[in-house]
C-alpha cells in the first residue's frame, strides 16, 4: 500500500510540475538576446543545471543555481524579485521546479528560455567554459 502511495505521489508531482512549467510564458532565444541589447534591461538568467554542467558551458552572463538548491538559497535570489527572470536547464524539467519554486516565493515576473540549453546549443548560439560559478 506504501509503494502505491510512493508511486501516485510521484506521478502527481511530475503532472503539476508540467502543468507549471506549461504556464510560465516563454521567451525565445532570439527575444532574449534582443532584450539583453535593452538599454536598462532587467533581466536576470538563472541556470538551474548542476555545476558540473554549468562549467562544461553556459550562456555568458548566467547565474547557477541547481535546481534543488533554490529552496534553500532564496535569500540569495531575492534581489532579483522585481527582475524579469528567464530561468532554463538542459531540457526543461529542472526549470519547470524551480520556476514552481520561484512563483510560489513571490517571483512574479518569470520566463522559460525557449529550448532550453539544448536548444541554445543546437542554434549554434555562444557559450563560455568556466572553473568557477557565477
Amino acid at each position: 500500500m506504501l509503494k502505491i502511495k510512493s508511486i501516485f505521489t510521484l506521478v502527481l508531482s511530475l503532472f503539476a510540475v508540467a502543468v507549471f512549467a506549461g504556464e510560465t510564458p516563454q521567451i525565445s532565444q532570439q527575444e532574449f538576446l534582443a532584450a539583453l541589447k535593452a538599454p536598462n534591461n532587467n533581466i536576470v538568467l538563472l541556470d538551474v543545471r548542476s555545476k558540473d554542467e554549468y562549467n562544461q558551458g553556459h550562456i555568458a552572463g548566467a547565474i547557477n543555481m541547481s535546481h534543488d538548491e533554490i529552496k534553500d538559497n532564496l535569500s540569495q535570489l531575492a534581489q532579483y524579485k522585481n527582475s524579469t527572470v528567464v530561468v532554463h536547464c538542459r531540457s526543461g524539467y529542472r526549470a519547470g521546479i524551480a520556476e514552481n519554486i520561484l512563483s510560489s516565493n513571490g517571483f512574479s515576473d518569470l520566463r522559460h528560455l525557449t529550448g532550453d540549453m539544448n536548444g541554445w546549443l543546437e542554434a549554434k548560439l555562444p557559450v563560455v567554459n568556466s572553473v568557477t560559478t557565477h
